[in-house]
């Protein structure tokens, strides 16, 4: 294995994970929790710059921005709209409810019932980010969530919300939104203020003090992950495109400057195009500043002898898109084990599973496509199981459940199941 190019920084991690950020972040939940509503206006006014007179977007003002759209904007939007829903209803019709005899008279089950309320955040960037709007809610409402609640971070500008991105949340079926954003509306979501009620989920990407209110807050609250930095690692060939190789470097790359994209190559002529390639890309650009930012910190170009070393390679990273852009795509696909969301073959840009293509581009980071998914109809489910015993079953069960209980010195549990054994009846 050899390093064409080399990441000038070793882990973008830490960023996410320091004291500082720990520590402001805890003021911050203490201030929501103490003084709710007039924390979170205090709070948007102080980091966002910006005054606020009421939290609660309408939903005729949601509809009003919605019809304001250019009918390429709403033509767009509508079509990843329908992707996103449809596969997140095939995603749905895979979940079954089950009914079973394990012992006679033992009857076990589970029944699968959406979570109650959500909340949806979406961040604030340079522009709109309408799509991740629809890759939250859609999946929700498909679910069948009852409340679904989206928040998002005031832009100066409009002294709210932006517009089109309340226009996408309108499109997706949302039932509330607020304007309020950072680790100040994660902590609205968990606790709930006088204007927002708390829900029982958060899902959706933020900054590192978004995060960190969420890794605080889990347990009072459920969430989906703990998000970091955009991945992207490309397995190529040499019958792969230089050109498209490193528009799908960059496409990761100009997300965020801590962005980490790797390419792994069987190819010493491709590994050197691509390089320049990257250079020649980044001028073209405008986008450049943070894309070439990126790049210098977090890019990687890894020659390997054979394809096994790049699999093995990629599933230590477990990155959150794995591209393959080989002649054996097929028998890749297979082996590979560990990555958020996988595109393959030439034609599979990443940009396309970001918006259109109907996945969910909500995707594990940093490692932890090791051991979780990306966002899917089966985030806002839950499967809860149950017995039906009669007496013949628990007649059944009753001696060993005993025995069990008084190895782990547990005597009220050994009660409870001698009440059922077969020498005595519950109704005595």
């Amino acid at each position: 294995m050899y390093k064409l190019k080399e990441a000038k920084l070793a882990s973008q991690k830490a960023k996410f994970e320091d004291v500082e950020t720990r520590n402001t972040v805890t003021k911050i939940i203490d201030q929501v929790r103490t003084n709710g509503d007039k924390a979170l206006f205090e709070l948007t006014q102080s980091l966002d710059n910006c005054s606020l007179s009421k939290l609660e977007v309408s939903q005729e003002y949601m509809k009003q921005c919605y019809d304001n759209l250019t009918d390429k904007t709403k033509e767009a939007l509508n079509f990843a709209k329908d992707q996103i829903e449809f596969f997140a209803s095939q995603q749905l019709a895979g979940f079954k409810e089950i009914e079973c005899e394990n012992i006679p008279g033992v009857k076990l089950g589970y029944k699968i019932k959406p979570i109650s309320s959500c909340g949806c955040y979406v961040p604030a960037g340079r522009y709109p980010l309408p799509s991740s709007a629809l890759m939250s809610i859609v999946p929700a409402r498909v679910a069948g969530v009852e409340r679904i609640v989206a928040i998002a971070p005031p832009v100066r500008k409009y002294g709210g919300i932006h517009p089109e991105l309340l226009a996408a949340m309108y499109l997706a079926g949302v039932d509330e939104v607020y304007i309020v954003g950072g680790a100040h509306g994660i902590a609205a979501l968990a606790l709930g203020t006088e204007t927002i009620s708390k829900v029982d989920f958060i899902v959706g990407p933020g900054n590192k003090y978004v995060t960190e209110a969420k890794r605080q807050l889990n347990g009072i609250v459920g969430i989906d992950q703990l998000a970091g930095p955009s991945e992207v690692l490309i397995i190529a060939d040499n019958t792969a495109s230089s050109t498209n190789v490193a528009a799908d470097l960059l496409a990761q790359a100009e997300h965020d400057p801590d962005a980490v994209c790797v390419l792994v190559t069987t190819s010493e002529q491709l590994a050197k195009e691509v390089n320049q390639e990257i250079h020649r890309q980044l001028d073209e650009l405008l986008t450049w500043e943070t894309a070439a930012k990126s790049w210098e910190d977090y890019g990687e170009i890894i020659l390997v002898d054979n394809l096994d070393q790049a699999i093995e390679i990629s599933d230590q990273m477990a990155p959150e898109h794995l591209q393959l852009m080989t002649d054996n795509n097929s028998n890749i696909m297979e082996m590979v084990n560990h990555y958020g969301s996988l595109f393959v073959g030439e034609w599979a840009s990443v940009a396309f599973g970001d918006y259109v293509s109907g996945t969910n581009h909500i995707l594990p980071t940093g490692n932890s496509a090791r051991f979780s998914s990306g966002l899917s109809v089966g985030k806002f489910l839950k499967m809860s199981s149950y017995q039906v015993l009669t007496e013949t079953g628990a007649h059944e069960l009753s001696d060993k459940c005993m025995h069990l209980a008084e190895l782990e010195g547990l005597e009220a549990h050994k009660k409870s199941a001698e009440l059922r054994a077969d020498n005595n009846n519950p109704k005595d």
